[in-house]
Protein backbone atom coordinates (compact mmCIF):
# COMPACT_ATOMS: atom_id res chain seq x y z
CA UNK A 1 0.00 0.00 0.00
CA UNK A 2 1.12 3.96 -0.81
CA UNK A 3 2.15 5.52 2.25
CA UNK A 4 0.75 9.39 2.63
CA UNK A 5 3.65 10.74 0.68
CA UNK A 6 3.64 8.37 -1.80
CA UNK A 7 -0.42 9.32 -2.16
CA UNK A 8 0.63 13.31 -2.50
CA UNK A 9 2.84 12.51 -4.92
CA UNK A 10 0.06 10.50 -7.10
CA UNK A 11 -2.04 13.09 -6.47
CA UNK A 12 -0.10 15.91 -7.49
CA UNK A 13 1.00 14.19 -10.72
CA UNK A 14 -2.30 13.26 -11.82
CA UNK A 15 -3.13 13.69 -15.65
CA UNK A 16 -7.10 12.77 -16.10
CA UNK A 17 -7.35 13.51 -19.91
CA UNK A 18 -4.59 11.29 -20.19
CA UNK A 19 -5.78 8.80 -17.56
CA UNK A 20 -9.07 8.19 -19.58
CA UNK A 21 -7.61 7.78 -23.08
CA UNK A 22 -4.98 5.60 -21.96
CA UNK A 23 -7.92 3.62 -20.63
CA UNK A 24 -9.45 3.48 -23.34
CA UNK A 25 -6.57 2.18 -25.50
CA UNK A 26 -5.95 -0.48 -23.16
CA UNK A 27 -9.13 -1.32 -22.87
CA UNK A 28 -9.45 -1.81 -26.61
CA UNK A 29 -5.92 -3.77 -26.68
CA UNK A 30 -7.38 -6.38 -25.11
CA UNK A 31 -10.50 -7.03 -28.05
CA UNK A 32 -9.74 -8.13 -31.35
CA UNK A 33 -12.63 -7.29 -33.15
CA UNK A 34 -12.89 -3.51 -31.12
CA UNK A 35 -16.13 -1.96 -28.82
CA UNK A 36 -18.82 0.22 -29.67
CA UNK A 37 -18.86 3.42 -27.36
CA UNK A 38 -21.95 2.41 -25.69
CA UNK A 39 -19.53 -0.72 -24.69
CA UNK A 40 -16.59 1.81 -23.65
CA UNK A 41 -18.71 3.72 -21.59
CA UNK A 42 -20.29 1.40 -19.64
CA UNK A 43 -16.97 -1.08 -19.00
CA UNK A 44 -15.17 1.95 -17.94
CA UNK A 45 -18.14 3.08 -16.31
CA UNK A 46 -17.87 6.80 -18.02
CA UNK A 47 -19.67 9.57 -19.02
CA UNK A 48 -21.25 9.18 -22.61
CA UNK A 49 -20.15 12.56 -23.53
CA UNK A 50 -16.34 12.59 -21.74
CA UNK A 51 -16.00 9.00 -24.13
CA UNK A 52 -17.27 10.42 -27.04
CA UNK A 53 -14.64 13.43 -27.01
CA UNK A 54 -11.73 11.42 -26.27
CA UNK A 55 -12.57 8.98 -28.81
CA UNK A 56 -12.83 11.63 -31.71
CA UNK A 57 -9.26 12.70 -30.61
CA UNK A 58 -8.08 9.26 -30.73
CA UNK A 59 -9.43 8.93 -34.13
CA UNK A 60 -7.91 12.12 -35.34
CA UNK A 61 -4.39 10.97 -33.94
CA UNK A 62 -4.75 7.95 -35.37
CA UNK A 63 -4.12 5.72 -32.24
CA UNK A 64 -7.52 4.24 -32.86
CA UNK A 65 -9.79 3.77 -36.29
CA UNK A 66 -13.20 3.71 -36.47
CA UNK A 67 -15.63 0.94 -38.32
CA UNK A 68 -16.88 1.62 -42.07
CA UNK A 69 -20.08 1.88 -40.29
CA UNK A 70 -19.05 4.33 -38.01
CA UNK A 71 -20.06 2.12 -34.85
CA UNK A 72 -16.83 0.26 -33.75
CA UNK A 73 -13.57 1.07 -32.70
CA UNK A 74 -10.42 -0.41 -32.20
CA UNK A 75 -6.55 -0.27 -32.65
CA UNK A 76 -4.88 1.45 -35.15
CA UNK A 77 -2.43 -0.57 -36.85
CA UNK A 78 -0.06 2.63 -37.68
CA UNK A 79 0.07 3.50 -34.13
CA UNK A 80 3.37 5.55 -33.24
CA UNK A 81 5.75 2.50 -32.78
CA UNK A 82 4.54 1.08 -36.23
CA UNK A 83 5.58 4.13 -37.68
CA UNK A 84 8.91 4.76 -36.48
CA UNK A 85 9.60 0.93 -37.77
CA UNK A 86 8.25 1.98 -40.91
CA UNK A 87 10.42 5.16 -40.69
CA UNK A 88 13.07 3.31 -39.40
CA UNK A 89 12.88 0.05 -42.17
CA UNK A 90 12.25 2.19 -45.11
CA UNK A 91 15.90 3.74 -45.36
CA UNK A 92 17.46 0.36 -45.01
CA UNK A 93 15.08 -1.60 -47.29
CA UNK A 94 16.25 1.01 -49.73
CA UNK A 95 19.76 -0.04 -49.57
CA UNK A 96 18.66 -3.47 -49.50
CA UNK A 97 16.30 -3.48 -52.97
CA UNK A 98 19.25 -1.14 -54.47
CA UNK A 99 22.15 -3.51 -53.97
CA UNK A 100 20.23 -6.56 -54.01
CA UNK A 101 18.25 -5.28 -57.43
CA UNK A 102 15.03 -7.34 -55.92
CA UNK A 103 12.20 -6.19 -53.98
CA UNK A 104 10.95 -6.17 -50.73
CA UNK A 105 7.70 -5.81 -48.46
CA UNK A 106 7.50 -5.64 -44.44
CA UNK A 107 4.48 -7.31 -42.80
CA UNK A 108 3.17 -7.50 -39.43
CA UNK A 109 0.56 -9.67 -37.76
CA UNK A 110 -2.93 -8.46 -37.96
CA UNK A 111 -6.21 -9.85 -36.81
CA UNK A 112 -5.62 -13.33 -37.85
CA UNK A 113 -3.05 -12.32 -40.75
CA UNK A 114 -0.35 -10.20 -42.20
CA UNK A 115 -0.22 -6.99 -43.38
CA UNK A 116 2.13 -5.78 -45.69
CA UNK A 117 2.78 -1.86 -43.94
CA UNK A 118 6.12 -0.81 -46.43
CA UNK A 119 7.07 -2.32 -49.48
CA UNK A 120 10.14 -0.93 -51.83
CA UNK A 121 10.51 -1.83 -55.41
CA UNK A 122 14.32 -3.14 -57.18
CA UNK A 123 16.00 -0.86 -59.31
CA UNK A 124 15.53 -2.46 -62.63
CA UNK A 125 13.00 -2.97 -65.15
CA UNK A 126 11.59 -6.40 -63.99
CA UNK A 127 10.59 -6.40 -60.50
CA UNK A 128 7.60 -8.91 -57.89
CA UNK A 129 5.99 -6.47 -55.29
CA UNK A 130 3.58 -7.07 -53.25
CA UNK A 131 1.18 -4.04 -52.64
CA UNK A 132 1.04 -1.80 -49.73
CA UNK A 133 -2.07 -2.83 -47.48
CA UNK A 134 -2.33 -5.84 -48.88
CA UNK A 135 -3.47 -8.89 -46.60
CA UNK A 136 -1.06 -11.79 -46.51
CA UNK A 137 -1.78 -15.57 -45.70
CA UNK A 138 -0.65 -16.78 -42.32
CA UNK A 139 -0.18 -20.25 -43.49
CA UNK A 140 0.85 -21.19 -46.31
CA UNK A 141 3.49 -17.73 -46.77
CA UNK A 142 7.30 -17.79 -45.62
CA UNK A 143 6.39 -14.25 -44.21
CA UNK A 144 3.38 -16.22 -42.34
CA UNK A 145 5.42 -18.63 -41.15
CA UNK A 146 8.38 -16.97 -40.30
CA UNK A 147 5.63 -14.79 -38.50
CA UNK A 148 4.61 -17.85 -36.41
CA UNK A 149 7.81 -19.91 -35.64
CA UNK A 150 9.35 -16.58 -33.84
CA UNK A 151 6.89 -16.48 -31.07
CA UNK A 152 5.86 -18.22 -27.77
CA UNK A 153 4.22 -21.56 -27.98
CA UNK A 154 1.13 -19.22 -26.37
CA UNK A 155 1.23 -16.53 -29.14
CA UNK A 156 1.37 -19.00 -31.45
CA UNK A 157 -1.71 -20.57 -30.67
CA UNK A 158 -3.37 -17.49 -30.22
CA UNK A 159 -2.28 -16.60 -34.25
CA UNK A 160 -3.77 -19.99 -35.15
CA UNK A 161 -6.92 -19.88 -33.73
CA UNK A 162 -7.87 -16.13 -35.15
CA UNK A 163 -6.45 -16.75 -38.55
CA UNK A 164 -9.01 -16.40 -41.25
CA UNK A 165 -8.18 -17.57 -44.59
CA UNK A 166 -7.20 -15.49 -47.24
CA UNK A 167 -8.04 -15.93 -50.98
CA UNK A 168 -6.25 -18.96 -52.62
CA UNK A 169 -4.70 -20.16 -49.48
CA UNK A 170 -3.56 -23.73 -49.02
CA UNK A 171 -4.26 -25.19 -46.27
CA UNK A 172 -1.55 -27.56 -44.33
CA UNK A 173 -1.74 -29.50 -40.99
CA UNK A 174 -1.18 -28.53 -37.90
CA UNK A 175 1.60 -31.14 -37.10
CA UNK A 176 3.61 -30.35 -40.71
CA UNK A 177 3.04 -26.60 -39.63
CA UNK A 178 4.88 -27.05 -36.05
CA UNK A 179 7.40 -29.17 -37.75
CA UNK A 180 8.14 -25.83 -40.47
CA UNK A 181 7.92 -23.25 -37.80
CA UNK A 182 10.81 -25.52 -35.76
CA UNK A 183 13.38 -25.90 -39.09
CA UNK A 184 12.80 -22.19 -39.61
CA UNK A 185 13.44 -21.24 -35.87
CA UNK A 186 16.64 -23.16 -36.16
CA UNK A 187 17.86 -21.74 -39.61
CA UNK A 188 17.17 -18.28 -38.17
CA UNK A 189 15.22 -17.31 -41.37
CA UNK A 190 13.25 -19.11 -44.13
CA UNK A 191 14.25 -19.35 -47.92
CA UNK A 192 11.59 -21.47 -50.24
CA UNK A 193 9.76 -21.38 -53.51
CA UNK A 194 7.32 -19.16 -53.32
CA UNK A 195 3.77 -21.43 -53.22
CA UNK A 196 1.58 -18.25 -55.14
CA UNK A 197 3.57 -17.50 -57.98
CA UNK A 198 6.09 -19.88 -59.69
CA UNK A 199 10.16 -18.42 -60.66
CA UNK A 200 9.60 -17.13 -57.29
CA UNK A 201 11.69 -17.71 -54.41
CA UNK A 202 10.44 -15.98 -51.23
CA UNK A 203 13.61 -15.19 -48.50
CA UNK A 204 12.29 -14.07 -44.96
CA UNK A 205 14.09 -12.64 -41.83
CA UNK A 206 12.28 -12.03 -38.17
CA UNK A 207 12.60 -8.45 -37.02
CA UNK A 208 12.95 -9.49 -33.62
CA UNK A 209 11.58 -7.91 -30.33
CA UNK A 210 13.56 -7.24 -27.21
CA UNK A 211 12.32 -10.70 -25.53
CA UNK A 212 13.38 -12.48 -29.04
CA UNK A 213 9.69 -12.66 -30.77
CA UNK A 214 9.19 -11.61 -33.80
CA UNK A 215 7.54 -8.01 -34.21
CA UNK A 216 7.38 -8.05 -38.03
CA UNK A 217 8.99 -9.96 -40.87
CA UNK A 218 10.80 -8.89 -44.44
CA UNK A 219 10.15 -10.78 -47.34
CA UNK A 220 12.59 -10.34 -50.51
CA UNK A 221 10.26 -12.42 -53.28
CA UNK A 222 13.80 -13.24 -55.06
CA UNK A 223 13.85 -13.54 -59.25
CA UNK A 224 15.92 -15.17 -60.99
CA UNK A 225 17.21 -13.10 -63.92
CA UNK A 226 18.25 -16.01 -66.92
CA UNK A 227 19.50 -13.10 -69.30
CA UNK A 228 23.14 -12.04 -70.08
CA UNK A 229 22.84 -9.31 -67.37
CA UNK A 230 24.62 -10.58 -64.24
CA UNK A 231 22.60 -9.47 -61.10
CA UNK A 232 23.64 -10.42 -57.25
CA UNK A 233 22.87 -13.83 -56.74
CA UNK A 234 20.06 -16.01 -54.16
CA UNK A 235 22.83 -16.33 -51.52
CA UNK A 236 23.88 -12.54 -52.13
CA UNK A 237 20.49 -11.55 -51.76
CA UNK A 238 20.00 -13.40 -48.52
CA UNK A 239 23.37 -12.21 -46.97
CA UNK A 240 22.11 -8.58 -47.86
CA UNK A 241 18.92 -9.08 -46.30
CA UNK A 242 20.32 -10.65 -43.31
CA UNK A 243 22.36 -7.46 -42.70
CA UNK A 244 19.14 -5.29 -43.36
CA UNK A 245 17.41 -7.03 -40.84
CA UNK A 246 19.85 -7.41 -38.09
CA UNK A 247 20.52 -3.71 -38.03
CA UNK A 248 16.27 -3.56 -37.22
CA UNK A 249 16.63 -6.47 -34.53
CA UNK A 250 16.18 -4.92 -31.00
CA UNK A 251 16.69 -8.47 -29.79
CA UNK A 252 20.69 -9.32 -29.21
CA UNK A 253 21.40 -13.09 -28.36
CA UNK A 254 24.78 -12.14 -26.17
CA UNK A 255 21.94 -10.36 -23.86
CA UNK A 256 20.29 -13.26 -23.70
Amino acid sequence: MMDAEERDDADRYRAPALDKGLDILELLAEQKDGLTRAEITKLLGRNASEMYRMLERLVARQYVVRSAGGDRYALAHRHPPMNRLIYEALPLMQRFSDRAEQSCHLVVYDRGNLLVIAQVDGPGTWGMSVRLGSRVGLIDTGSGRVMLAFQTAEQRAHMLAEHTKVKGEVTIDEEALEATCERICAAGFSQKDSQQIFGVTDVTFPILGPSGQAIAVLTCPYLRRIDEYVAPALDAATAMLRETVAALSMYREEAS
